[in-house]
This record gives structure tokens, C-alpha cells and sequence, in this order.
């Protein structure tokens, strides 16, 4: 329980770090950032209580909020991502999920991909339409949910699979 729980706060506090110190610098185009830190939500433990993976997405957004003066954009994104992640992970896993036991370090590319896109794309929306806030601007949000998107899966995935440890 407590190699668990420092595995997960030190996901925590490094993601959270890079976010604020690299990847919010990284500013492609004018307007293409990648937001790896949604990792820590689409990687916590299915089996957690789900007001936990809530609370501890919103002290996420709120963290990188702060460090970003955002006003609180990031918390309510990261709040959406994971109250529909159950959905995303049955969806992404089908039967592994209804039974507890996905090991995203053993599960298939595809199905990896896929929850990963759709957790993305999805805190994406959240956080961009809240950004700009104006419907007159929905091709801004779309355009920037797209291309932000596919770095931040590119990037997501790329962490996931160089992190990872195989189980043979």
C-alpha cells in the first residue's frame, strides 16, 4: 500500500512539474501545447474509489492552475476527465474493465490508443471551451482540441510506453 501510494505521488508531483516548468512552454504553431499531466488521471488504479480519482483530478487542475494563473480551467477539465473515465475505460477495454483487472503496462496498443484519445480529446474540449468561453469561437476550440489533442496523445503514449514494464 505504501510503494502504491509513492509511486502515485511522485507520478503526481513530476507530472505536474513538467507540465508547469516544459510543456506549457512548448508552444508549437502559436497555438499547439501538449498536456501530459492528464496521464495521472487515465493511470490511476481502477480498482480506487472513484470520489478519490475526483478529488485527486481536481487537486491536479487546481495545482496546475495555480502555477498557470488559469482560474480554475485545468480543475474543472481534469474533474470532467475523470468522471467519465469509467465509461471511457469500458468502452476502451470492454470485458477487462467489467472485470478489475486492465494492467495498462500488458494491454494492447490499440486499446491503449484509443483510451487515451478519448480521455484527451475530451479534457481538451473542456478546458478549451472554458478558455475562450465564446461560441463564436468554436472553430478556435475544435482546432486547438484537434492539434493539442494529437500532440498530447503522441506524447501520452510515448510516456506510457517508455515507462512501462512488461510482465512476461
Amino acid at each position: 500500500m505504501n510503494n502504491v501510494l509513492s509511486v502515485h505521488s511522485i507520478r503526481f508531483i513530476t507530472l505536474v512539474l513538467l507540465q508547469v516548468l516544459i510543456f506549457n512552454h512548448i508552444n508549437f504553431l502559436g497555438y499547439i501545447n501538449p498536456y501530459p499531466y492528464i496521464l495521472f488521471i487515465a493511470l490511476f488504479p481502477i480498482k480506487n474509489n472513484r470520489i478519490n480519482i475526483i478529488l485527486l483530478s481536481f487537486f491536479l487542475g487546481l495545482c496546475i492552475d495555480l502555477f498557470l494563473d488559469t482560474g480554475g480551467v485545468n480543475a474543472a477539465a481534469c474533474v470532467f476527465t475523470a468522471y467519465i473515465r469509467p465509461i471511457v475505460l469500458k468502452f476502451s477495454f470492454g470485458t477487462i474493465y467489467e472485470h478489475q483487472t486492465i494492467k495498462f503496462e500488458s494491454v494492447d496498443l490499440g486499446s491503449k490508443l484509443i483510451y487515451f484519445s478519448l480521455l484527451t480529446l475530451a479534457h481538451h474540449l473542456i478546458l478549451f471551451s472554458l478558455q475562450l468561453f465564446n461560441i463564436s469561437k468554436i472553430i478556435l476550440v475544435l482546432q486547438k482540441t484537434l492539434f493539442s489533442g494529437i500532440f498530447t496523445i503522441l506524447m501520452c503514449m510515448l510516456i506510457s510506453i517508455i515507462f512501462s514494464r512488461k510482465h512476461k
